[in-house]
């Protein structure tokens, strides 16, 4: 193989064979392939896309770069959830208690933050002593035992993932169909799973800003679900505007317990109870919607979501009883409108790199992350505001940055005369 040739075959269209794929994103693997060459071929990528025959080539070779976990033994739906990114996203850490709760086991391989979207694994480690790697036999163990687990890709899931998804964020061919598609589909083929849930973010907050481009994307993941046996539906949400109230680390893993314990926020709750709805009816524990969302309801009013959570926690390594102390913050500013009005748009994708910034920490040469960091959104479209009240309460431990991004932050709103509130299943 000449990764040179391979290279620019894709860059000038020219369909790639299953030899020619294996051979180069192998080869990354090994080695044998820079991080130039393997740029050069994202990039490649991005602009001409992959057919079918490729992408589900792409997807095998991810899967097969590593081990495959097995679930024969189970009587369970092996069953997850993926969303592909948002500002706020903390449905995981609810809906897989919620799940394992009900029945279903939940193996999740989760990520890290991918461009201004948070990453649940960078939120479960803040949470002192939470392990968020291991080997697979204790992985199955956990989940086996606590009904889910939720773990970082390992070096023995899809290692041809694991190095590629970094280098996608560093070279801006992240919102690429093919690799989106290799990236989320081969880790979850990887689980063992056999019925697998969508939450496709559409809006200027997500990596998919219109309806168009997520349809494709939908059609091409339950192509690939159809493919490799998994049982898949899509569910289409708004990212108009940050989900839930809080976006960040700790305070994210703070709302997401306030959820298990009932007192979660309207447009949350609403898209963890249709996820949930869809592995609840493939499971065959029910057979419509109505039924789903009240199980799922009486589950988290019961506190067996709540109890599943900490055990897994625990089991993890987890120590929650000195989580909200260890994660508080030291400084605080609130963000008021310059004038009255109707909040009619946010900014999404700015607030969640307001964030990334505001999250680093205080020695610059660091690549530590400051848990305590965080937005929490007192005002949402179609709220009104007016310059008495905050709309925006942002907090960390480096009061420098707040000062910093205050301006910016109080900019990624539009206030106008009126606003209805936005639908959040599109």
């Amino acid at each position: 193989m000449i990764p040179a040739n391979l290279i620019s075959k894709k860059r000038d269209g020219i369909i790639l064979n299953k030899d020619e794929i294996n051979s180069f994103f192998n080869g990354y693997v090994l080695g044998r392939v820079s991080d130039a060459e393997m740029s050069a071929m994202l990039m490649a990528i991005y602009f001409n896309g992959m057919n079918e025959d490729e992408t589900f080539s792409l997807v095998d070779i991810m899967v097969h770069s590593g081990s495959v976990l097995n679930f024969d033994d189970s009587k369970n739906l092996i069953g997850d959830k993926h969303s592909t990114g948002g500002v706020g996203d903390k449905v995981s850490l609810i809906l897989a208690p919620v799940m394992a709760s009900a029945g279903i086991k939940v193996p999740m391989i989760a990520g890290r933050s991918l461009a201004y979207t948070g990453g649940t694994i960078d939120k479960l480690e803040s949470i002192p002593g939470f392990q968020s790697h291991t080997d697979l036999s204790t992985f199955k163990k956990w989940v086996t035992n606590n009904g889910y687990a939720i773990i970082a890709q390992s070096k023995e899931i899809c290692p041809a993932d694991k190095l590629i998804y970094s280098l996608r964020s560093k070279t801006g061919t992240v919102p690429s169909v093919p690799l989106i598609c290799g990236s989320i589909m081969s880790k979850k083929i990887a689980e063992g799973i056999s019925g697998l849930v969508l939450d496709i973010k559409i809006g200027n907050g997500a990596f998919m800003k219109t309806k168009k481009q997520a349809n494709e994307l939908g059609k091409w993941m339950t192509k690939i679900g159809t493919a490799f046996d998994i049982r898949t539906d899509v569910v289409y949400t708004n990212m108009n505007q940050p989900l839930g109230r809080f976006a960040g680390l700790s305070c994210e893993i703070a709302e997401a317990i306030d959820c298990l314990k009932g007192n979660g926020p309207d447009d949350l709750m609403a898209v963890t109870l249709e996820l949930g709805s869809k592995l609840l009816i493939q499971s065959k524990i029910v057979k419509n919607k109505n039924d789903a969302i009240a199980i799922q309801n009486e589950i988290i009013h019961s506190g067996n979501a709540l109890q599943t959570f900490n055990e897994s926690v625990k089991s993890q390594g987890g120590v929650l009883e000195n989580f909200y102390s260890l994660n508080k913050p030291k400084y605080e500013k609130f963000i008021y409108p310059s004038k009255q009005g109707t909040i009619t748009r946010m900014d999404t994708e700015s607030i969640g790199w307001i964030l990334v910034e505001i999250s680093k920490d205080k020695n610059k040469n660091s690549n530590h992350i400051d848990y305590s960091a965080g937005i929490e959104f007192l005002k949402k479209i179609g709220d009104t505001v007016d310059p008495t009240e905050p709309m925006f309460r942002m907090f960390n431990s480096n009061e420098n940055l707040l000062d910093d991004w205050e301006k910016s932050l109080e900019a990624t709103t539009i206030i106008g005369k009126s606003s209805n509130k936005i639908d959040l299943i599109l």
